[in-house]
């Protein structure tokens, strides 16, 4: 009886460890900012050489890197998903007047700096993987520190009903570097009531 308990106390012992990994990321803050970071770098070489960038080739000349907020762990969260009963089609305003289809999958439940907070996650029409979503977001920093038109982020699924949001690696649309770009305009589900400091500043011309 007592191997046994002992056995039983090593397995919940793993599990703990396990879920603890799971949430925590099984890293350093060091390692994580750092990640932030490379992909920060990724991004930037991509707009600054790549022939697919928004930005024309005046923009690129005088592109040094991008502005970003300082990385800041608290803004990266794991979020409750909360499916659709009814999984319904989306049409999106783009900013040149247009349309686009997105699935309205689900909503996300998370909190931020002691306030509760809810986001619509969209899927597009044609993702071939239905664990990745697209999350077009505005906050309290649009039109001033960010960009009036919202930001993006791209998230995948990483629990059985929970996703991790993290707003450090939030991203500008292509058409606040370049007005020629149409861009999805955030949804009204997706206007937080409070300020996300993190990620990608407005790009200044």
């Amino acid at each position: 009886m007592k191997q046994q308990q002992i056995l039983w106390g090593v397995v919940g012992l793993v599990v703990l460890i396990s879920v603890g990994y799971m949430f925590f990321g099984g890293q350093d803050s060091g390692d994580y900012r750092q990640e932030i970071l490379d992909e920060r770098e990724r991004q930037y070489k991509f707009l600054r050489y790549n022939e697919e960038s928004p930005l024309t080739d005046a923009q690129k000349l005088a592109f040094d890197s991008l502005i970003c907020f300082p990385v800041d762990e608290k803004y990266k969260v794991r979020a409750r998903m909360v499916p659709l009963q009814q999984k319904q089609f989306l049409e999106i305003p783009m900013t040149d007047g247009s349309m686009e289809t997105y699935l309205k999958h689900s909503y996300v439940d998370f909190e931020l700096g002691g306030k509760s907070c809810r986001l619509l996650l969209l899927q597009a029409a044609d993702e071939p993987d239905k664990k990745n979503f697209f999350l077009p977001f505005a906050d309290q920093t649009s039109g001033e520190l960010t960009y009036g038109g919202g930001r993006y982020l791209n998230l995948r699924q990483d629990g059985i009903n929970s996703v991790t949001i993290d707003f450090n690696l939030a991203y500008n649309p292509y058409c606040a570097y370049n007005p020629d770009f149409a861009c999805p305009i955030p949804p009204r589900e997706n206007i937080l009531d409070v300020p996300i400091k993190a990620g990608e500043k407005n790009y200044l011309k």
